[in-house]
C-alpha cells in the first residue's frame, strides 16, 4: 500500500473520530457552566447567559433551564426537567397535556380514567361511570356484552344472547305447568334405569326448551301410586327423579341447575283405587325455566 493512501485512510479515520466527538458534544450536558456556592449558574452581564469555565468544570453535568441545558424536545409546552411524558407524539399532545400535578406534561384524562382523552371515545365519563372499569375505548365497561354497562348492570354474568331486562337481568321464562312423563313409558316395572321411550321423550323437551345452553333451572319430582310399602316407594321415585337428571346433565345441563326429588305416594293426581288412576299416579314431573334466545 502506498503512503498517499496509508495517509488518506489515517486522515479519514481521526476525521470520523472528531465527527462522532462534535456530535456526541451537541447532545451531552454542558458541563462548563460556573456555579456558585448555592449550586446555581453564574450569570454574565447579558440577559439569560450563563458564565462558561473550562476550569472548574459543572461535574456531574447539572441541566439548567436558564442555561439552555433543559428543553421541551417534544413540543407541548413542559419544559423536560419538570415534564413526566417528555416524548409525547403529536397525536398524544393532540388533546392537551396536564399542566400540573403529578401527572404533568402527560396526555390529559379528564374523566380520570386511564385512557387519555386523545384516544378516548367516552372523554366524559362520570365518576359513577368509571367505578367498574373502561374498556380500551375509554367507555364503562359491559363484561357479558348484554348492552347494559357493568356499572349499573345487577346481573353482570348473564350469558350472551338472551333477552335481558333494563337491569341487565336475564328475562325467565316459566312454564305454565310441569311436563309430565309416565313412569309406565319411562320405565320398566319396578325399575330406575330409563326406557328407551323415555329418553326420546326427554331429548324432545330439552329441544322444546332451547337447548342445555337455554336452561335456567330443571326441577325433577317422582312419584309412585300406593301400591307396595310406603318407605320404600319413596326410595323408588327418588331413584327415578335422580335418573332424570343424570340424563340431562349427560346432555350438557349443568347440574347445579339440576334439582330432583322423590315424593313416593304424595299429590296423587288420580284415584289409586283404579288401574287406571294408579297408572296416572306412577310419574315423573318436569319443570324447566329457560332463557328467551334474540339476535344481537
Amino acid at each position: 500500500m502506498s503512503a498517499y493512501f496509508s495517509r488518506k485512510i489515517l486522515i479519514g479515520v481521526v476525521t470520523g473520530t472528531l465527527l462522532s466527538s462534535a456530535v456526541a458534544s451537541v447532545f451531552a450536558l454542558d458541563p462548563g457552566n460556573l456555579l456558585d456556592s448555592q449550586g446555581n449558574p453564574v450569570l454574565t452581564t447579558r440577559p439569560d447567559e450563563c458564565v462558561k469555565t473550562p476550569n472548574t468544570p459543572n461535574l456531574p453535568a447539572k441541566p439548567y433551564r436558564i442555561c439552555g441545558d433543559i428543553v421541551d424536545r417534544d413540543f407541548d409546552g413542559i419544559f423536560d426537567d419538570e415534564d413526566v411524558c417528555p416524548d409525547n407524539s403529536r397525536q398524544e399532545i393532540s388533546r392537551g397535556v396536564e399542566k400540573s400535578g403529578p401527572r404533568k406534561g402527560c396526555p390529559v384524562d379528564g374523566d380520570n380514567d386511564g385512557v387519555p382523552d386523545y384516544r378516548d371515545d367516552c372523554s366524559r365519563n362520570t365518576p359513577l361511570e368509571v367505578s367498574k372499569g373502561v374498556d380500551a375505548r375509554g367507555c364503562p365497561r359491559d363484561s357479558d356484552q348484554d348492552g347494559v354497562p357493568d356499572y349499573k348492570d345487577m346481573c353482570p354474568g348473564t350469558p350472551f344472547g338472551i333477552e335481558i331486562n333494563v337491569d341487565g337481568c336475564a328475562v325467565i321464562i316459566q312454564p305454565k305447568a310441569p311436563t309430565v312423563l309416565s313412569g309406565d313409558v319411562a320405565f320398566a316395572f319396578n325399575k330406575a334405569d330409563l326406557s328407551e321411550p323415555g329418553q326420546q321423550a326427554l331429548q324432545e323437551l330439552l329441544h322444546n326448551a332451547g337447548g342445555a345452553d337455554l336452561i335456567n333451572s330443571l326441577t325433577v319430582v317422582g312419584y309412585t301410586d300406593s301400591t307396595g310399602p310406603e318407605e320404600y316407594n319413596l326410595k323408588l321415585s327418588q331413584k327415578r327423579a335422580t335418573s332424570v337428571g343424570n340424563y340431562f346433565v349427560s346432555q350438557g345441563v349443568s347440574s347445579s341447575k339440576i334439582s330432583e326429588e322423590g315424593m313416593g305416594e304424595e299429590n296423587p293426581i288420580a284415584p289409586n283405587n283404579t288401574k287406571d288412576g294408579r297408572r296416572a299416579n306412577r310419574r315423573v314431573e318436569i319443570t324447566v325455566t329457560r332463557y328467551n334466545k334474540i339476535d344481537r
